[in-house]
């Protein structure tokens, strides 16, 4: 690995192009690294991940209108649609636009936190959608795939979009346009006006994870993914781009972000050297945002320590900066605490998710959300009981450079009303490579077929595993097997609005 030193230049010292951070990606997306064994295995798991979470979610409301804006723009020869059948085709842009819709909506796919927040799954539906359109093979989707990750993941370690309210697809269009690039074999002039229009473009405010969250939060890495497709497709036509991109007088960092006196160290592989950055990510066991998912797991245990949770005073989460501003009370979001929030607002409040895993012992993707579990008297008790605190000790293994040091979780304290107090702390979620019960392949398969029972067929199931398992194999027009189609009467629900398309 290298690390890139990333600041803003004058106008005047005409930065040459390969000193920009943007060419420095282009040219790992345009090399002919080898291949990571690991890594490719990791692709796979990724493939059936993101598969089990959008068909789970085929007849939710955000869903239902993607599929049905994108259905409006068939195409011959063009892409799927979760849930459809194969011979349905798309244009490639409004695949992934629905099929990101799907994947995003329950916030139950993979996860990479460092200086920023991001889901890089998020980078497959475009892909995926872009491979399939253009008849390209399962190695082409591995090494398009690989590069998504590696660029996401490593901008998300260099530069911090949040403390400036910058929503985090504004890394992932620059990552989906590299992955893009290494799909379609471009070269790196192409790529490298592909990643500078992607960024330009998907820059956004951080207010659709604030407040009284909506709908907004499944569409957003979607919409980065259509832009992005859309860009390349303009690049590769001989456009160009706003240029540099990062580095310029008036670019994003020097207006967007931190300024022109400030300088960003965004590490990336050299050329040639295999991209092994998805082997960083962690998947999710719980539908709800990373950061819970370690402490959802440490109240299911306390659930069975503690009789009777109405004896409970008060609890308090001790956790890292991160998690106490953006889930925590740190937020200031009054919403964390109403029973009538949406189930967006509901997945990024730690109090409520703790409340009911506590009360529970347990954790479900649509049980855990419903407005009548969330009114339940005793759960608004007991949440309300709830704050968190940053602990400087928690939020610095938050930042940790090491991978096997990196912490997500907290201390958890409770009060009892008799003056009891509980103590426990949990640094990562079960599922978490260095969890209790680390995710393998199996986990993978057992999760696809916990949230695809009843939706498909056991023969689809096991045709879809077999194929997404021998995807170093599949031929050029063999990318249609990764989607799943589902059993007709459970696609029982279809939007009441018309829109434009």
């Amino acid at each position: 690995m290298r690390n890139i030193i990333v600041k803003v230049h004058p106008s005047k010292s005409n930065l040459k192009k390969k000193d920009q951070l943007a060419w420095k990606i282009a040219e790992i997306a345009s090399d002919k690294a080898k291949l990571n064994k690991d890594a490719v295995e990791m692709v796979i798991n990724r493939i059936i991940d993101n598969a089990s979470v959008a068909i789970a979610s085929y007849n939710r409301k955000p869903v239902v209108s993607a599929r049905e804006m994108a259905l409006a723009h068939p195409r011959k020869n063009g892409a799927n649609i979760f849930g459809l059948s194969p011979r349905i085709k798309v244009d490639c842009e409004w695949a992934a636009w629905a099929n990101g819709t799907a994947v995003r909506e329950l916030d139950y796919h993979d996860t990479f936190l460092a200086a920023d927040y991001s889901h890089p799954g998020d980078n497959i539906p475009a892909i995926l959608a872009v491979a399939q359109q253009k008849k390209c093979s399962g190695i082409d989707l591995i090494r398009g795939i690989l590069t998504g990750y590696e660029v996401q993941v490593n901008l998300v370690k260099g530069i911090c979009l949040h403390e400036h309210k910058i929503d985090h697809i504004a890394h992932l269009g620059p990552s989906i346009a590299a992955g893009l690039g290494s799909l379609l074999k471009l070269n790196t002039e192409t790529i490298y006006q592909s990643v500078q229009q992607a960024l330009h473009i998907t820059v956004s405010t951080r207010q659709s994870r604030k407040g009284e969250i909506s709908s907004w939060k499944a569409f957003a890495p979607a919409h980065a993914g259509k832009l992005a497709i859309e860009a390349v497709d303009r690049c590769m036509r001989g456009e160009g781009a706003p240029s540099p991109i990062y580095e310029g007088e008036d670019s994003v960092i020097a207006y967007v972000l931190s300024g022109p006196g400030k300088k960003y160290t965004v590490p990336l592989p050299r050329v040639n050297e295999p991209k092994k950055a998805i082997l960083e990510t962690y998947t999710k066991e719980h539908s709800a945002e990373y950061q819970s998912q370690a402490l959802i797991d440490l109240a299911r245990s306390l659930n069975k320590k503690i009789k009777n949770i109405s004896d409970i005073s008060k609890i308090i989460i001790e956790t890292s900066h991160h998690t106490h501003n953006v889930i925590g009370t740190g937020a200031n979001d009054p919403q964390k605490m109403d029973p009538y929030a949406s189930r967006e607002t509901l997945d990024h409040s730690i109090m409520y998710i703790f409340a009911v895993a506590l009360e529970d012992g347990t954790w479900h993707h649509v049980k855990s959300y419903t407005s009548q579990r969330a009114r339940r008297k005793s759960t608004v008790n007991l949440w309300r009981k709830i704050v968190t605190r940053e602990n400087k000790k928690w939020t610095k293994k938050y930042h940790d450079k090491d991978p096997k040091k990196k912490c997500f979780g907290g201390k958890v304290i409770i009060k009892m009303k008799k003056g009891k107090t509980i103590t426990e702390e949990i640094n990562v979620a079960d599922a978490h490579p260095a969890g209790n019960r680390p995710f393998g392949r199996e986990e993978y398969i057992n999760k696809f077929k916990t949230l695809t029972n009843g939706i498909i067929t056991k023969k689809e199931t096991a045709r879809f595993l077999n194929a997404a398992q021998d995807l170093k194999n599949l031929k050029s027009n063999e990318l249609n097997y990764l989607n799943i189609e589902m059993i007709p009467h459970k696609k029982n629900r279809n939007s009441a609005k018309r829109g434009i398309f």
